[in-house]
């Protein structure tokens, strides 16, 4: 793809969509139908932006469909896509039939990566997915995986991952996902002990 994309379709949503994250998405409005049917025509990607409280994000993140899951009479969608590059919208578009803008794809600066700092960060990384699934990830499997990679697979906060999806460098993005990590199995230490305490005596304590 090039530096930059003019009129390059838009879905905006209530989500935050990262480079490598797999999710489904059920296209209904008739806008979205023409603009994912395009896309799948033309085999083109599109982006998604967080609509937040705040409102649009001017950082998203382009998407590929990896899967035509139903496609029905009416049009409706059911789709699989998956999160491929960042980018900044420059300018939205209001003229064409669905929301679309120029945007630019973001690079990282150049910047090494401390490899002390990314082998923590993968190790507190299978430290959480061995907690929630009993299976501790391979060292291998654990080598190949950048910061972007492993926060796909994690239920963060929207705004934590949009500020993911804004950092522009690969250190500092391991930095962030290590302190989310970290954080995260805090709150399920604090959970786990707030049952154990509920099933003994009824109270928890803060």
């Amino acid at each position: 793809m090039p530096d930059s994309i003019e009129g390059f379709p838009l879905f905006p949503l209530g989500m935050v969509l990262l480079p490598s994250e797999v999710v489904p998405l059920h296209v209904f409005e008739e806008r979205y139908k023409q603009m994912i049917g395009e896309c799948l025509e033309e085999e083109r990607e599109f982006g998604i932006v967080w609509v937040s409280e705040d409102g649009l994000k001017e950082v998203g993140c382009t998407a590929e469909i990896t899967q035509l899951f139903e496609r029905m009479e009416d049009g409706r969608m059911n789709i699989l896509a998956q999160g491929a590059a960042p980018f900044r919208l420059l300018r939205k578009i209001d003229d064409m039939p669905y929301p679309a803008g120029d945007v630019e794809l973001l690079e990282d600066d150049d910047e090494d990566l401390d490899t002390d700092l990314a082998d923590s960060a993968r190790e507190r990384y299978a430290d959480l997915v061995d907690r929630a699934t009993d299976d501790r990830p391979s060292a291998e499997d654990l080598a190949g995986l950048d910061a972007y990679a492993m926060a796909a697979t994690v239920d963060f906060p929207l705004q934590a991952k949009q500020s993911l999806l804004e950092l522009r460098s690969e250190a500092e993005r391991m930095q962030a996902v290590s302190e989310l990590f970290a954080a995260t199995m805090k709150q399920l230490d604090f959970m786990e002990r707030a049952s154990e305490r509920a099933r003994s005596n009824g109270k928890v304590r803060g």
